[in-house]
């Protein structure tokens, strides 16, 4: 077969592809079911041109479509990781780990059920061993996402839906192949079948799939900061990744390549922001959807063009089995759909899903490139009998069309059908009078412009009318606004300011002065507070705004390594995080208030502009409390976070002053290359984050306690070898009632408060606490909670009686403040009685 020839043939099919995305769109059509449509008419057309009698003039072209110079294989090897990585780098994986339990069971659980559903229908039937019927099941449990999400974005979904059926569908494709492998295997005699044996083998090659993608995802990471200035050879770096990821696992780990690009992708895109430039991310991002767009339809039209091949022979009782394995998919993903998320929402696992839309997930179960290139490696097989394979590859290939021809075509008169497509009285609201207002502006605008260019009167008065008329329109059917109530005003409004955030989250971001380290956690944040805002209304934004303001689970995590494993950097880290995200936050939300002032309040009216006036101040409140609980501990950081802010601020007027130049003529191309080449070499230098000295070092917190500052050095020594250092944040309970007692704290900075039965009082620096269970035996008599954060001393009951011992005056205070402070609660218990 000669190489112009292919050239030729796979340049047609990118033409093709091309000219097949406007005929979708004007049909209202998904494009996947244009391009197996057209690529099985190609297949067709083909196979009749090489075999036809009447002429051999097609006969070198046809080959190529009839026998392609690319196996299952090379087609996998080549198109399926950088689909997979592309998919990966779409997603918010803050986000999507919000909804990990609705994911995985969609994903995971969904496969096994489909599986062993089609399997056990299919079995008493099909005439073949029951594994051959599982291995269908696998292999037609694989979902292609895009045609429902893309729907969903026209529709106005729930962003969440989307995040599902994507995350469903990326987790669907590694469990399912990882079952395929196995169950072909032992079909072949290549793997055991028994069952216990399969499972470990299962969770060996995912866990193993997730290993090595962390491992090798993390080393290309670590080398991207080698090519901060080079945004080609980033991208370059980044496409080499998936493919030596795949390699590696499929030819020498033996563990799930699939499972491991994903995995290796997700890492990429969670650390990657934070080694390159915004500009750069988003270079990459722009080049792989490119990638990722010709990856998708070339492997879509190839596996089409060899589908009339696989359904060769195909009889009137194959139409029975197609049957009975249309109904099983179906009846399998109606049992996860509205049988397991349900009782995920109940045990509170993910949120719960409108019915109508879990109706368009469930009729959305297209299958696609993945299913068709894992049935044509079965018709490849030579271990496999001819009835095996014949069997699975043309049903898996006839469920393929089915799904795209009536799944496809059906979908969006579904949805029609649900009324999804339509605005809420809430939105058409909104959008009426958010277009009066635009509208009045643009004829002021055009007015202005009008006398600036001294255009006549008369042209700029019939233009200025038509915004005129439509704007008095809209206004009019905005009327509806005033009949929704307070409460559904408030919600639109507060929809409105979380969208506006996280637009002001990306416009930091591109002007540099929010990191990239930081730009995920505050996009998830907005993102959130959307969700929340639209289910549950003004609790809900609140409640999603607040919930960043808590130590997380990787802030607890960074504090019991810092506590019993003396690993203080992640805990700086941590912090260091923490004050930066709150920065930012009372930045945008001071923008936020404004914004509300100007576009919102003339929208929503006067008095439910001043409720989320009242909201938003709120919030910037207790942003600014948390900012100044940490400041009060750290000034010295404070100041340099800020002035690392403002110093971002003034190199990003620079930087628009010299574009703005440069755009105007004012400067030439060479001087301003200049200009920009030596501000990116002065941002280099400064723009690395500030270290936190967490402040902890054991004998600098001794000399800071009264108790011990008049030590001398040898005692202080040996003081340092009795004491651990603790941080404790806002809020953290240090001491509970009723529990034993084993440990007293001194206090060297910070205050805490102690809640008796009877009183509750306050200590601060050079205090000390949970002394007296030690000397009297007793079990806590309080409760002890952080009021800010805390830097304390903490000494074991063996080393504090080590410690008495060795030190009469310190022994002799210590027995001072516990008798008193025991005193009082003895007078405070006989009060009470």
């Amino acid at each position: 077969m000669e190489t112009p020839i292919i050239v030729a043939a796979f340049a047609g099919l990118l033409v093709t592809i091309s000219l097949l995305q406007p005929l979708a769109r004007r049909f209202g059509v998904a494009p996947s079911v244009l391009l197996a449509l057209v690529g099985t008419l190609i297949g067709i057309a083909a196979t009749y041109l090489l075999y036809t009698p009447r002429t051999d003039v097609f006969n070198t072209i046809a080959l190529v479509f009839v026998d392609p110079p690319i196996d299952s294989e090379k087609i996998l090897y080549i198109f399926l990781p950088i689909l997979l990585f592309q998919t990966t780098l779409t997603l918010d994986v803050r986000r999507i780990l919000e909804d990990i339990g609705p994911i995985l069971v969609m994903a995971v659980v969904a496969v096994f059920v489909a599986t062993f559903f089609i399997g056990l229908a299919l079995y008493p039937l099909a005439g073949v061993p029951l594994v051959a019927c599982l291995l269908l099941g696998a292999i037609v449990a694989t979902t292609d996402p895009v045609a429902v999400v893309a729907i969903f974005r026209d529709i106005g979904a729930p962003a969440r839906l989307g995040r599902i059926v994507e995350g469903e569908s990326l987790l669907n494709d590694a469990a399912a192949i990882v079952l395929f492998v196995i169950l072909l295997g032992i079909l072949t005699g290549d793997q055991s079948p028994d069952a216990m044996k399969a499972v470990f083998a299962f969770l060996r090659s995912f866990a193993g799939g997730v290993v090595v993608g962390v491992l090798m995802a993390r080393a290309f990471v670590m080398v991207l900061p080698l090519l901060r200035d080079l945004p080609l050879a980033q991208v370059t770096l980044s496409l080499a990744m998936p493919y030596l990821v795949y390699v590696t696992c499929d030819q020498f780990a033996d563990v799930s390549a699939v499972v491991a690009v994903v995995v290796a992708g997700i890492v990429f895109n969670l650390l990657g922001p934070s080694r390159i430039a915004p500009a750069h991310w988003t270079f990459l991002h722009d080049v792989w959807e490119q990638i990722a767009f010709w990856a998708s339809s070339l492997i879509f039209v190839l596996a089409s063009i060899l589908i009339p091949r696989l359904v060769q022979g195909f009889a009137p009782i194959d139409l029975l089995h197609l049957l009975v394995l249309v109904v099983a998919a179906l009846v399998a993903r109606a049992v996860v759909i509205f049988g397991l998320l349900p009782v995920l929402s109940t045990l509170r696992m993910g949120e719960a899903v409108n019915n109508r839309y879990k109706t368009v997930i469930l009729w959305g179960g297209m299958r696609g490139a993945v299913t068709l290139t894992l049935a044509l490696s079965v018709s490849e097989h030579m271990a496999l009998s001819p009835e095996v394979s014949s069997f699975v590859t043309k049903l898996a290939t006839g469920f393929v069309l089915f799904t795209l021809m009536v799944y496809g075509t059906s979908l969006k008169p579904l949805i029609r059908l649900l009324k999804l497509n339509q605005l809420s009285a809430r939105d058409t609201a909104l959008r009426s009078q958010f277009l009066a207002l635009v509208l009045s502006d643009v004829r002021l605008e055009v007015e202005h412009a009008a006398r600036d260019y001294k255009i006549d009167s008369d042209v700029a008065g019939k233009v200025s009318q038509r915004y005129r008329d439509r704007a008095k329109a809209a206004a009019e059917a905005s009327g509806s606004v005033d009949e929704l109530k307070d409460k559904e005003r408030v919600i639109l409004g507060l929809v409105a300011l979380a969208d506006q955030e996280r637009a002001l989250v990306l416009r930091h971001f591109h002007e540099k002065t929010l990191s990239s380290r930081s730009v995920s956690r505050h996009l998830a944040a907005a993102g959130r507070i959307s969700d929340l805002t639209r289910s549950e209304g003004r609790a809900g934004y609140n409640r999603a705004a607040r919930q960043p303001m808590r130590f997380g689970p990787g802030f607890r995590l960074a504090q019991w390594l810092h506590r019993r494993l003396k690993i203080g950097r992640f805990l700086a880290t941590a912090l260091a995080d923490r004050f930066e995200y709150l920065l930012v936050s009372r930045i945008i939300s001071e923008e936020l208030v404004a914004f509300n002032i100007r576009r919102i309040r003339p929208l929503v009216g006067e008095r439910v502009g001043s409720i989320l006036n009242d909201t938003l101040c709120a919030r910037r409140d207790e942003i600014t409390r948390a900012i100044e609980a940490l400041r009060l501990q750290y000034p010295d950081y404070a100041e340099a976070q800020e002035t690392l802010f403002l110093t971002k601020t003034g190199y990003r007027l620079e930087e628009t002053a010299y574009t703005e130049a440069h755009a105007h003529a004012l400067v030439g191309p060479e001087l301003y290359n200049d200009l920009i080449g030596e501000l990116a070499r002065t941002r280099a230098q400064v723009f690395e984050r500030p270290k936190l000295d967490l402040g902890l070092d054991t004998l600098d917190l001794l000399g800071k306690h009264r108790l011990f500052r008049d030590l001398d050095d040898k005692r202080m020594r040996a003081l340092e070898k009795l004491m651990r250092p603790r941080f404790a944040t806002p809020g953290e309970k240090l001491i509970t009632k009723g529990e034993k007692g084993d440990t007293a704290y001194f206090i060297s900075s910070g205050a805490v408060e102690v809640k008796t039965e009877t009183d509750t009082f306050r200590l601060g620096r050079g205090e000390m606490f949970g002394e007296i269970a030690l000397v009297t035996g007793q079990p806590r008599s309080a409760d002890v909670i952080a009021l800010g954060y805390c830097r304390l001393l903490a000494l074991s009951a063996s080393d504090y009686k080590q410690l008495l011992g060795k030190a009469p005056q310190i022994k002799e205070h210590i027995d001072t403040l516990s008798a008193e402070r025991q005193s009082v609660n003895a007078g405070n218990q006989h009060s009470t009685d």
